[in-house]
């Protein structure tokens, strides 16, 4: 099977994200598991929380991020992982019955010289909720591996 190669990423090129319906089941049965702060856990105290509902926790805010971009884009790359992220931002709570949608931007894309035939592509997130309110922004890069042969001509 074809895979996206780091010659098919380009500056400027858009890959959509979601979309991904939030559920209260869910943003309870991960804080349990990972977070497991009274916001995260209870409506009535997510509600009294400066959150103002049941929230996601931030780390599952950034676990369904990872997921979407997995769906949209990096399933079908040749990616050789990531060296880590610049930033992640939580700029809003996501909360219980939210939908969360967005898009990865790719701001550049360089060869590595340190691994012949890889090459790093440096994202912009954004992610967004039904209201079209940004819940979440990154950036990151990946390695993904190049074509054949490419890596002569990089």
């Amino acid at each position: 099977m074809a895979k996206l190669a780091y010659e098919d990423f380009q500056p400027g090129q858009e890959f959509p994200l979601g979309p991904k319906h939030v559920t209260a089941v869910e943003i309870i049965e991960f804080a349990r598991e990972f977070d497991p702060q009274p916001m995260h856990l209870d409506e009535e105290a997510g509600r009294t929380s400066i959150l103002g509902g049941l929230a996601a926790s931030g780390w599952h805010t950034a676990a369904m991020f990872m997921r979407m971009m997995c769906d949209s884009y990096l399933l079908e790359a040749d990616a050789q992982g990531a060296p880590g992220i610049d930033f992640m931002d939580w700029k809003k709570p996501v909360l219980a019955d939210d939908t969360l949608s967005g898009r990865s931007i790719v701001l550049e894309a360089r060869p590595m010289r340190s691994r012949p035939g890889i090459g790093i592509v440096k994202f912009r997130h954004e992610v967004e909720n039904q209201r079209r309110e940004l819940v979440c922004l990154g950036e990151n890069s990946t390695m993904i591996r190049m074509r054949a042969g490419a890596e002569v001509s990089a």
